[in-house]
């Protein structure tokens, strides 16, 4: 079966619905998730939630799940939570 990657932007006014996609595109994908964050300062509560929601899905399903550009507050707040492990990180 051959992999295939997917790359979303993630910015501050459409971050819930980036994140719905990225989700939905889990459920069916086997290769690679990228998320890029270069637009994204902060993250909110519900980003959390949309991201441990992908984290979990991404496992189950065996899929590697790049967040690119992520700030270090960014960085600190997954660290903080527990979900910074969850996922590979890329400058």
């Amino acid at each position: 079966m051959a992999t295939t990657a997917a790359w979303f932007k993630v910015e501050t006014e459409n971050i819930g619905r980036t994140l719905q996609e990225a989700r939905d595109l889990l459920e069916r994908a086997n290769g690679e998730v990228v998320l890029d964050f270069s637009a994204a300062r902060r993250i909110s509560p519900s980003v959390l939630n949309g991201l441990e929601e992908i984290a979990g899905v991404a496992e189950r399903k065996g899929v590697k799940v790049v967040l690119r550009h992520a700030n270090v507050e960014i960085y600190k707040v997954l660290k903080l939570v527990g979900l910074a492990s969850r996922f590979s990180f890329l400058n």
